[in-house]
């Protein structure tokens, strides 16, 4: 007996698992994405959203489940795309059976988001209709065509992204800077990007680096501004300390812009990285006009290098803090409040180890009016011998600011180290073209790696020896111009004298207090 087929037909759908057959509107979703916020991306995101409004309505099969969008919102991941997230939520928990949107591009140009959502939708009976490729997710076909459309949109993004860094490392290259920031304390953004003095903004930049050099430390002249009611770069009543350490190191506020600090690492993830030498930086001096004078910006780096070098430790409560040490055990004087509830209250500097240990301390304590006088006495008998002083420290500055040995011994590093990596690369090219023995090559590689590290670590060192001189330089530069510039012998206590001209001073009974000067002149007092 021949057999005999008999096709049985489906009633229920195997995605959904409803009747075929049972009468339901689909509940559509549309979405609209544009990935910058110029004035012609905003009117391609209006006509997005009305057309998909007016499209899903106009069908009576099609019940509109919402409209969702991102604007301003690159596609090259998903992370960032509030609307796109939103959207997938509410069709995972049911609320809308068919998604439409423009294209592959809109919807995802990183190919491995966009098949994972897809599937993810697919599972839950899900489907996506993209109009300019006519691809609907639940058709056979559909996984195979997304997955050649959304290879072409990352292309096209990695296309797009490899154009724009090229651009922007030729801009860079150039020597032309820009307002990168929407914020930037002191500066506003000019006609074509550049640097613009906002006045106002500038004078707490100054009063940030006058307060610096008065000897405050970041988290005091954070305190201290949060007190006077400044705001902060981002419009916030809160300082920090690390916005402090910027505006104090950013070379920008001395009209220089180093370009290249960072650099996008992955085009997808748009993950960026601190520039430590992976690719090349440009440095350019004279690029707008300064809010802080050079010679103090570099004053200031200076005393950074002086105070936090090394992992040292600096106490800026006050002016005095850190710069009072005890002669008998070499620790710093702190402050201490006596008296601190009634009218005899007064502040006092004394040795911090006095009570530490079996015997204590015996260095004498000392008001802060006491200090200030002493202080007077000593820059008085400094100017007594004014002339000698001014030569002295200018033959001092002479010989630390001598780094020509030091600079042509870099350029000599500079050089060797350029060859170790054209060698370097050589020989990885020469491995890539031909089949070398891997052994012979892995052996190569690593002598040659080997060296340029060395030179490296030689290459830092003079660096910082370089550095480290002209800071001391421009201390010595900065206490001869502060003496030049006095006239008559000082009558009354100077903040701005203190922090310029005092290294540090050291107490050793009522009789000999002596103060060291930024020149490390010494002169004792009683």
């Amino acid at each position: 007996m021949a057999k005999r087929v008999t096709t049985i037909p489906a009633t229920i759908s195997r995605v959904t698992a409803q009747p075929i057959g049972k009468p339901k509107k689909r509940r559509v979703a549309g979405y609209a994405r544009v990935s910058t916020e110029l004035e012609e991306q905003q009117t391609s995101y209006s006509a997005q959203m009305d057309y998909y409004l007016n499209y899903i309505k106009s069908r009576d099969d099609w019940e509109f489940a919402g409209m969702y969008s991102d604007e301003g919102i690159s596609a090259t991941n998903t992370k960032r795309r509030e609307g796109f997230k939103q959207m997938i939520e509410d069709a995972l928990a049911g609320k809308i059976d068919l998604i439409i949107t423009k294209s592959v591009s809109r919807f995802a140009r990183n190919t491995v988001d966009s098949l994972t959502t897809v599937r993810k939708l697919k599972e839950q009976g899900v489907e996506i209709y993209f109009e300019k490729e006519n691809i609907w997710t639940l058709d056979a076909k559909g996984e195979l065509l997304i997955t050649i459309m959304s290879s072409l949109a990352q292309e096209e993004s990695r296309s797009i992204s490899e154009n724009t860094t090229w651009g922007q490392r030729k801009r860079f290259a150039d020597g032309r800077a820009c307002v990168a920031y929407k914020r930037f304390l002191g500066y506003d953004r000019g006609p074509k990007g550049g640097f613009v003095i906002n006045l106002e903004q500038a004078k707490t930049v100054k009063l940030i680096y006058k307060m610096f050099l008065s000897g405050l430390s970041y988290h005091s002249i954070a305190k201290q501004l949060m007190s006077m009611g400044i705001r902060s770069p981002g419009g916030k009543d809160k300082w920090y300390q690390k916005t402090v350490n910027s505006i104090l190191t950013n070379e920008k506020y001395k009209g220089d812009a180093l370009l290249q600090k960072s650099y996008t690492v992955d085009f997808l993830q748009k993950k960026t990285k601190k520039n430590e030498g992976e690719i090349p930086q440009y440095y350019v001096e004279g690029n707008h006009e300064a809010i802080i004078p050079p010679e103090t910006f570099d004053l200031v780096q200076a005393e950074i290098l002086k105070r936090y070098g090394e992992g040292k430790k600096y106490s800026g409560v006050s002016i005095f803090s850190s710069k009072i040490k005890c002669g008998k055990c070499g620790s710093w004087y702190g402050s201490k409040v006596w008296h601190s509830t009634d009218k005899y209250r007064r502040v006092i500097y004394r040795c911090n180890n006095k009570f530490d240990g079996n015997k204590k301390c015996s260095t004498p304590h000392l008001t802060e009016d006491e200090i200030k006088a002493l202080f007077i006495k000593a820059v008085n008998q400094l100017l007594e011998k004014k002339n000698d002083t001014i030569a002295d420290l200018e033959i001092l500055k002479r010989m630390v600011s001598f780094t020509d040995d030091l600079q042509k011994e870099l350029e000599t590093v500079t050089e060797e180290m350029s060859v170790l990596v054209e060698m370097t690369q050589s020989i990885i090219a020469e491995n890539a073209r031909t089949v070398l023995d891997q052994e012979n090559y892995e052996k190569r590689y690593n002598t040659l790696v080997k060296r340029y590290e060395e030179k490296k670590v030689r290459y830092n060192e003079l660096e910082a020896a370089i550095v480290e001189k002209k800071a001391k330089s421009e201390i010595i530069g900065s206490f001869i111009k502060t003496i030049k510039r006095m006239g008559g012998l000082v009558e009354t206590f100077d903040e701005g004298l203190w922090g310029g001209m005092i290294d540090y001073v050291t107490i050793f009974n009522k009789k000999k207090v002596v103060f060291t000067f930024k020149g490390r002149i010494e002169i004792t007092v009683e």
